[in-house]
Parts: C-alpha cells; structure tokens; sequence
C-alpha cells in the first residue's frame, strides 16, 4: 500500500467531496441531542419509505410471509414503522462512530451481562447478535466494556472503509473481515469475544434451510464451525432501542452447543433470533431478502411479485 493511500490523501479528490460532505453532515447531527438525532431518524426513514418502493415491496413480501396472521392493514403499519427504524438506524451508525462514551453510557440499560462473563471465564465467546437497525452501535456500547474483536464487511465506497477503519481500530480489539474464517478461529483460540451475526441470507454455500418464523430459510451455518473449531460458547446478543436509549441483552451461553445435527443447531438459533423480533418487529431488517431461496431452488420474491398485492399495495 503506498503511503498515498495509507495517509488518505488521494481521498482529497473531487469524486470524494461529496461523501466528505455527507460524512460531515452526519457528524454534525451527532452533536445534537439523542431525541432530536431520533426524531431526524424518523424523518429520513419516512422519506425512505417513500422514495424506495423496492424496498418497501421486500419489506411488505418479508412481513407478509412472517407474519401471516397480521392483517394487511397492520403489516402495512409495521412496514411503516420498519422504515422509522431504519432511518434512526443510520443516525446510530453515525453514533457508533463519534457518538459520547459518557453520554451513550447513560442511555443504556444491560440486561444478563454475568452470562458474557461466565462464559469469558471458559475461554473463546462468539458473541452471537442479528440484524436489527441499531446491530452497529450495538458493538460500540458493548466496547465500552470488554474487549472486542469484531466481524464486518467492507464497504463498497472506499472512503467510508477507509475512515470506518481507522475508527475501529481505536474502538475495537481487532476487525476481522467476514470472509476471514482463519483469523475468527485465531481470534476464538487466543480467548477473545468474536462479535458475529449469521443471520442473512448469502446463498446455498454453507447454509442449510432451517424453520424462520416457519419458512424454509437459507441460513449460514457457521456459528456451529466457530464454536467447534473455536472451541467456543455462544452467547447469544441483541441491541434494542427503548424510548430512553437502548438495551443490551445477553441471554445465557448455549448448552450442548454444537450438537451432532447442524440443522438443528440453525433451527435453534433461528428460533431464538424469532424470539427476539416477534418483541421488538419494527426494528429487525425487513428490508434484507432474507426469504429470497426456498428449498426448489426457486425466488419466492418473484413468486410474490406477481401472486401478491406488495407492488401495488396502499401507502399508510
């Protein structure tokens, strides 16, 4: 890498000025007060909702299929209210980022931090978590208290990598590509807390189709190869807005974990992701193809195009 590029210079180009513009104009909302950051949040996500009909036709397609037993008036409702989440989603992003140590620390609540800790005192820990809106200041909160090594994918514009790299390297013990399997079982070998979310839906290559909120779901299996190899507990975690601030909670290490049957692994981990959104529904990433292949090899998204009334469905 030449020192050009290690220094961030040539980020000083023109075709650069206009991510720098919207880098700053994030920053300057985090200095604002939390409520009036989440009232923000709400008005982009409404502004979403409207301008992306694609997204609002996944999340409606992901809805239905999920929560069959919603009327459609009322999963239009969440759907809504799915894109307030998302739009408060981007300011804690930018929190996560340049967010008070003190401050966030004040507006969160932790609820099972002992079963974290007696699990860190068995060695390795994936820190199981899921894709709800506030999934990245969730790792920032929990860095504020234990070492973390953390597992991302890098992003396509390569100024935001560039700065979100330097940001996790003051934050975070070590950030771990998600592709970097080797460096995730080092990581688990040495003792440390690996940071993790499988729930999303990359295709048939290490995944299985196990029950979510009863579909057949294409669904990563490697959180049973980490704690095998790893010779780690799993720790499921999960990052929760409240009115006040946010809520951290760690349910306890899974028990004969790994077992023998992968499928019944995924099948267990699905059902506790499910647990956890038929709580909090508005603010799990609906907006992600997550049901895209059934077992047919088939696209239930086209499927539902054409057999649903999601396209064309009334704007709440």
């Amino acid at each position: 890498m030449s020192t050009q590029k290690t220094s961030g210079k040539h980020f000083l180009h023109p075709r650069y000025w206009l991510t720098w513009f919207g880098l700053g104009f994030l920053w300057l909302l985090v200095q604002l007060p939390w409520s009036v950051q989440m009232w923000l949040g709400k008005q982009f996500g409404l502004l979403m909702f409207y301008l992306l009909p694609k997204r609002r036709e996944i999340c409606c397609i992901n809805l239905e299929l999920a929560f069959p037993e919603r009327t459609a008036a009322e999963r239009a409702q969440l759907n809504r209210e799915h894109f307030i989440s998302l739009g408060r989603g981007l300011l804690e992003t930018a929190l996560s980022w340049w967010g008070d140590d003190d401050k966030l620390a004040q507006q969160t609540d932790i609820e099972g931090l002992e079963n974290l800790q007696a699990a860190m005192q068995q060695g390795g820990v994936v820190l199981l978590s899921a894709h709800f809106t506030s999934l990245e200041l969730g790792g920032r909160l929990i860095a504020q208290r234990i070492p973390l090594h953390v597992i991302y994918r890098p992003h396509q514009n390569p100024l935001i990598e560039w700065r979100v790299a330097r940001l996790r390297s003051k934050r975070y013990g070590k950030a771990i590509s998600r592709d970097n399997i080797r460096d995730m079982l080092r990581s688990l070998q040495q003792g440390h807390v690996v940071w993790y979310a499988q729930d999303q839906n990359f295709g048939h290559k290490n995944a299985v189709f196990a029950p979510f909120f009863g579909i057949e779901a294409a669904t990563n299996t490697a959180t049973s190869r980490l704690s095998k190899l790893g010779k780690a507990q799993v720790v499921p975690f999960f990052t929760l807005r409240t009115a006040t601030g946010y809520q951290l909670r760690f349910l306890p290490a899974l028990e004969n974990f790994p077992s023998e049957a992968i499928l019944d692994d995924t099948t267990r981990i699905n059902n506790l992701i499910e647990q956890q959104v038929r709580e909090f529904p508005a603010q799990y990433l609906w907006t992600h193809r997550r049901f895209k292949d059934d077992p047919s090899g088939g696209n239930r998204y086209i499927l539902y195009s054409k057999e649903n009334q999601c396209k064309s469905h009334k704007i709440p």
